[in-house]
């Protein structure tokens, strides 16, 4: 898997989705991205490697957005997600 690069360079905001239940996480995180506009992006930070997320992106939007890692592991996941102008 190849990361794309984010649009710019500060998040819009964070999400930490680290104290969510499992089954909201996702719905969060969408709820998030929905929110921005082109060009912006947002930190997310995770407890375990996002990549189920991200093929879930490429499923429902492809070409619409950006995913760059911040940090990998082992305890903390962070990525920037953005939406593509």
């Amino acid at each position: 898997m190849s990361d794309l690069q984010s649009t710019t360079n500060t998040p819009r905001t964070t999400v930490d989705v680290r104290t969510l239940a499992p089954m909201y996480r996702h719905q969060r995180i969408f709820e998030t991205f929905e929110s921005l506009q082109p060009g912006e992006n947002f930190l997310l930070v995770n407890d375990h490697d996002p990549k189920p997320l991200y093929y879930q992106f490429q499923a429902e939007r492809a070409d619409q957005f950006t995913w760059d890692y911040v940090e990998k592991g082992p305890e903390v996941w962070s990525v920037i997600i953005g939406k593509t102008k």
